[in-house]
């Protein structure tokens, strides 16, 4: 730890610079940067920032621990903050006093990554932070950070999250995480005559840096206090090294306490199992111990029905719609993908053979290698093939985030049933929710301990696909394919104010989110039309793509026309927006919406709107899901399409810089200046 923390990274009258986690992140950091440790301070906030809004960074005690893995970092390095006031981090027990900022470089060695772990196990410790608000100097506080001033047994902790990835803890164990404990599952030193109680947990979180490892620790803590024996596997940004199997077997229990998805978690499978957040392991170990040998108990050995704790975020506190909307998008995003490879390779097809092309015999009974028109055959039945999948994956996937792996089946099964029936996107969406809803259902039925072992791979998929298949060719599907017809008939026969007003309805929706959860569902709409292609699902797949182009065309232009009003990050993100707005990924904006939303995203809106209504107006279509100005060849009417997208960029660029410039303009400009830089995220921030 002597490498990563010195005086100079300690702040112990923090008060004086910060009030808000933003500014206390950014005093941190800035004594980073004057030891050379963070070679950009915009970047480096940027990422701490999009860290911090994938889950609040606040914990139970007092503790605010930001932190993330950046390009912008030299070397590992902690900074530490104390705030008499405190600051509000997220965390439920109110504002931390002590914060703690971690950062870790992309490509930071196991070593540095085990010395974090090894803190953050610390921060459960009370006579540490006791200690830590007590220090008198900063060489005092950051001598007992690198342990300078702990008890003689302490060096030894370091060695707990050696493994990086199992732990254990025995119910007569003294040490936190003594290194003989892996022999504990063996050992009924309860002090009793019966064996205790064994339970085996994975801890995880989306940097796993932190969070993994204090979740760990809270576990450790409370099952030494239960006199539970506990085996801790830390999936953490160091890797981690799987928990024996004969351990998994051995255990009573399983509690999986994660915000990323559990690796290779059927591992686990046919025991009692609690699946919650990774901050639910820090918060309330006690009350997941508990719970799970009460499920023991009572013979349970299914998780509680309920969306996956991955695509829940960890909070049990979603409404109804907060979790149809993650289990919607998680079919979304695992469809794109089959969208976007089957789509222009149809349109390549077009492109190739003519608009004829799809009345081309198989390519397996009649190929000419010298023929082009058999080439474009090829590429058209590909294609076809590729995009045939569109609907039985939405629907797998949409059960899958409901019901995990069980709901695969019967999710691709509802989903084949309607494009059999005719019933479409619709069809897929109903399927998938029927599919994850009966998944669910099973699930919570007792079932007899001899049936436990084949419940996954039999029963399940058995009954489920069976329910599915039912509801869907019998009950739900028809009525389905019937409004499928209907909104098809509505589209095709859409002209004037009408669908000038999609257009707009369209554009707004492409340019809200900037790639989220209504982006994403206006380009499903729009691409499940392609389906069944007709004129008007063809000029609403024009209008949702070209939308879609104008947030990051527009901040690249902004950036070009007027320099001045934005960072040198943002300048450089502007290079980057003009190819990736070209390619339709709308995504390329969002640097500049983290940074400045209230300007950004209605300035996007406001373009959208326009290029869609144009769009719609000017009659163009597309075959293409996907491309940007590469398939412009297979644009209908490609002149007026670019001049719709030109027209919404100039828009969108106006009223950006006219909201930034009258920012400028005020007396607090000069404050708002300072504090813009934590906005920068690349496209590829997860």
């Amino acid at each position: 730890m002597s490498e990563m923390i010195t005086a100079d990274l300690v702040d112990l009258d923090l008060d004086l610079s910060a009030d808000t986690k933003e500014a206390a992140s950014r005093a941190l950091a800035e004594r980073m940067v004057a030891l050379g440790r963070v070679t950009d301070l915009d970047g480096f906030l940027a990422d701490v920032a999009a860290r911090e809004a994938q889950m609040p960074t606040g914990l139970d005690g007092g503790i605010g621990i930001p932190h993330c893995r950046s390009a912008h970092v030299t070397e590992p390095t902690l900074a530490f903050g104390r705030s008499a006031r405190g600051i509000d981090f997220g965390a439920p027990d109110g504002p931390a006093d002590l914060i703690f900022l971690i950062a870790a470089p992309a490509g930071a060695d196991d070593a540095h990554l085990t010395i974090l772990s090894s803190l953050a196990r610390q921060l459960m410790d009370a006579e540490f932070t006791g200690a830590l608000r007590s220090a008198s100097a900063a060489a005092e506080a950051a001598a007992l950070i690198r342990g300078e001033d702990t008890e003689p047994a302490a060096p030894e902790a370091p060695a707990a999250p050696e493994a990086s990835g199992a732990s254990e803890v025995s119910a007569a164990s003294d040490a936190p995480a003594a290194p003989e404990a892996p022999a504990a599952p063996g050992d009924s030193s309860s002090g009793g005559p019966d064996e205790p109680f064994r339970v085996v947990a994975v801890t995880s979180c989306p940097t796993g840096i932190a969070h993994t490892y204090m979740a760990a620790e809270s576990l450790e803590n409370a099952a030494r206090e239960a006199g539970v024996e506990i085996t801790v596997e830390t999936q953490g940004s160091a890797g981690f090294t799987r928990l024996d199997p004969a351990v998994i077997a051995a255990a009573d229990g399983v509690v999986f306490a994660h915000d990323v998805p559990v690796r290779d978690k059927d591992r686990f499978a046919g025991k009692p199992t609690v699946d919650v957040g990774v901050k639910a392991g820090i918060n309330r170990p006690a009350e997941l111990l508990a719970e799970v040998r009460e499920k023991a108990e009572r013979g349970e050995t299914t998780a509680p029905a309920g969306p996956t704790p991955v695509d829940n975020a960890g909070d049990s506190g979603d409404g109804y719609g907060t979790k149809l909307r993650k289990w919607l998008m998680s079919g979304v995003s695992y469809m794109v993908p089959f969208v976007a490879a089957g789509g222009l390779l149809i349109a390549l097809g077009f492109a190739i053979g003519g608009w004829k092309i799809d009345k081309a015999p198989s390519v397996a009974e009649h190929f000419i290698w010298t023929d082009h028109t058999s080439w474009a055959a090829l590429l058209f039945q590909i294609g076809g093939l590729a995009f045939a999948f569109l609907v039985p994956v939405l629907a797998g996937y949409i059960a899958y985030g409901m019901a995990d792996r069980p709901g695969l089946v019967p999710g691709f099964v509802g989903g084949s049933v309607a494009v059999t029936i005719d019933a479409g996107f619709l069809g897929g969406l109903a399927a998938g929710l029927l599919a994850g809803a009966v998944v669910m259902g099973i699930q919570r039925v007792r079932i007899p301990a001899v049936l436990r072992g084949i419940m996954p791979v039999v029963v399940i998929p058995l009954i489920s696909s069976a329910v599915v298949g039912f509801l869907m060719f019998l009950v739900v599907g028809k009525p389905i394919a019937s409004l499928q017809s209907a909104l098809t008939d509505w589209l095709e026969g859409l002209s004037g104010a009408n669908a000038v007003i999609l257009g707009v309805i369209l554009g707004l929706m492409m340019c809200f989110d900037l790639g989220g959860p209504l982006n994403k569902v206006a380009y499903a709409f729009a691409v499940g039309g392609l389906a069944h292609p007709t004129d008007g699902s063809l000029k609403v797949m024009a209008a949702a793509m070209a939308a879609g182009m104008v947030p990051p065309l527009a901040m690249a232009l902004a950036t070009t026309v007027r320099g001045r009003l934005f960072t040198k990050t943002e300048r450089e993100n502007g290079k980057a927006a003009w190819f990736l707005g070209a390619s339709f990924i709308t995504e390329g904006a969002i640097p500049f919406a983290a940074a400045d939303p209230l300007r950004v995203i209605p300035a996007s809106m406001a373009g959208g709107a326009v290029t869609g209504a144009l769009s719609m107006a000017f009659g163009c279509t597309l075959r293409a899901p996907h491309g940007g100005v590469f398939v412009v060849p297979l644009i209908g009417r490609p002149f007026l399409y670019l001049v719709a997208i030109a027209a919404g960029v100039c828009v969108s660029t106006a009223v950006v810089l006219l909201l930034k410039g009258a920012r400028k303009a005020t007396p607090s400009g000069q404050a708002a200046d300072e504090t813009a830089p934590v906005e920068k995220r690349t496209p590829t921030t997860v």
